[in-house]
């Protein structure tokens, strides 16, 4: 199984040489979600190796042009490809007409399942609001700050259990029995019942969390809270500061800070303005501020999701 997010695009409002419009691709063991799907998402799928029939949920931050322009393509292509499987877009409740025109934008053969998933959060929530369960994680989102109705989104594994080898082994469990006790919670051995609490440990799931053109905002801290991986936007440096709060959006220190204050472990810094050229100095901006694994996104470039906190880890 793989973990990984793949970079489809990493430029903000003006798409340059070198950046394409966002697009996001979330490889998740057998699912795949794709966030914000700007212009030319399609083409960058091609170049990056991912086939429309990996696209198993499409999440929408809001509708500006750069973050749902490639919407109609992708439909079209996995259409075309045949995707049987059902695909959710989740988007925020009000972009609903854009949604539609988006999906209708020209002649095509729709023989998608394709499942509307309005998320209704209000700008007033500070937390979570739990979107969807699957069967081994759950989509949460939270209300961003922006000029127009935004939603950030989480993925969120479930917690799962890590076995003690030395407390087997004094309980003389071993081989078929292991599976068991994780199965069916408990196994009788040496004359007594042994349950899987006893022989294990809590082991936290994994955490992605997208936080997309917003000013700084309690959604984006809940959001963040424990991430893996923080794939978050640094538009501006910090000298850019005003228009960065005007325009309802984050510096590259804002994003170290926020990483910092929400405990996450690996931060990935996207949505850069055409102004940068080369954007080192928003890598060391928001390292100044997050002393962990900070990443520039660009484009085609595949980050894997760190592996799982060590049981009883709570923070970085």
């Amino acid at each position: 199984m793989v973990r990984e997010l793949v970079v489809l695009g990493s430029a903000s409002q003006v798409p340059t040489r070198t950046r394409n419009h966002n697009g996001y691709f979330l490889r998740w063991d057998d699912e795949g979600v794709l966030f914000d799907p700007g212009e030319g998402t399609q083409r960058q799928m091609l170049l990056a190796g991912v086939p429309a029939s990996a696209v198993t949920r499409i999440c929408i931050t809001h509708f500006h042009g750069d973050h749902c322009l490639g919407l109609p393509g992708v439909l079209q292509r996995m259409s075309l490809d045949s995707v049987t499987r059902p695909a959710a877009v989740s988007f925020p409740v009000s972009g609903g007409e854009y949604v539609d025109r988006l999906r209708h934008a020209s002649v095509f053969d729709d023989r998608l399942d394709l499942r509307l998933q309005p998320v209704e959060v209000a700008p007033s929530d500070d937390g979570l609001v739990t979107v969807e369960e699957m069967q081994t994680w759950t989509l949460r989102a939270a209300a961003l700050r922006h000029p127009v109705d935004t939603i950030g989104w989480r993925v969120e594994e479930r917690p799962g259990r890590a076995m003690l080898p030395e407390r087997l082994a004094v309980a003389g469990i071993s081989g078929p029995d292991v599976g068991r006790l994780r199965r069916d919670g408990a196994v009788n051995a040496g004359g007594r019942r042994v349950t899987l609490d006893e022989m294990s440990v809590e082991r936290p799931g994994q955490v992605v969390a997208f936080v997309m053109d917003t000013a700084w905002c309690e959604g984006a801290l809940a959001l963040a809270e424990g991430a893996d991986l923080l794939v978050c936007e640094a538009t501006f440096a910090s000298s850019e500061a005003g228009l960065a709060a005007a325009r309802g959006h984050l510096t590259a220190s804002d994003a170290g800070r926020l990483a910092a204050e929400s405990g996450a472990r690996r931060l990935l810094l996207t949505h850069f303005s055409r102004r940068y050229q080369d954007v080192q100095a928003l890598v060391e901006e928001a390292a100044a501020a997050f002393a962990g694994d900070v990443i520039a996104a660009s484009d085609l470039l595949r980050v894997p999701v760190p592996p799982r906190r060590a049981s009883g880890d709570e923070t970085r």
